[in-house]
């Protein structure tokens, strides 16, 4: 599998969110995107991870485990998504592809896999958030058939032309975007990084 990951600079980042006193929200934001590359270079080939980013702290860290960076352009989600596919389909070449969120702190390696076998049963496939109109994963065959369309009722713009797969995966499912999926996060179990920058607060 080629992996793409969009992740937000840290100045825009999550800005629905209010993180516990003493926790800055761009700390935390930077957090779970460290938390989501970790799972996914320990579920896939890490040079097949490519990451569209502005952020260099969070470059640094993908380059670092062995994965790709895009510069990402400043012109919304679904454009530096589709920055993404291009590299794909210009380094990497042809095979199976997936777009993940770059705000799941929860995520596991072990439910990466089983999302991406269960995705690759179909020549398009989404995996839905835990409210059930957004989109974690988004997956093709080939790079060339992802058509990213996120934003407001993302799962059903996306079952348009896919298998939508309501997987019992909650650590997949938790995308990080405000307190409430927060709380949620906290009660599966975050990363290791989100743990650290959380510290004490978690109590």
């Amino acid at each position: 599998w080629r992996l793409i990951v969009p992740v937000k600079g840290q100045l825009t980042a999550k800005s629905r969110l209010h993180p516990p006193a003493g926790v800055a929200r761009a700390e935390l934001a930077h957090a779970f995107a460290l938390d989501t590359i970790s799972a996914v270079v320990a579920g896939i080939v890490p040079a097949h991870l490519v990451v569209v980013t502005s952020d260099e702290h969070t470059a640094r860290f993908v380059r670092d485990q062995g994965g790709l960076v895009v510069a990402d352009q400043g012109s919304g989600l679904n454009p530096a998504i589709r920055l993404g596919i291009r590299t794909v389909e210009r380094v990497l070449g042809p095979g199976p592809t997936a777009i993940l969120l770059g705000d799941i702190p929860t995520l596991r390696p072990r439910d990466l896999i089983h999302a991406l076998t269960a995705c690759g049963r179909h020549p398009r496939a989404l995996v839905p958030d835990a409210s059930g109109t957004g989109t974690v994963l988004l997956s093709a065959l080939s790079a060339r058939d992802l058509h990213p369309r996120f934003g407001p009722d993302s799962a059903r713009e996306h079952s348009r032309d896919g298998v939508r797969l309501d997987l019992n995966l909650p650590a997949l499912r938790t995308d990080v975007d405000d307190d409430r999926t927060l709380r949620s996060a906290l009660t599966i179990g975050v990363g290791r990084h989100t743990a650290l920058v959380l510290g004490p607060s978690q109590d």
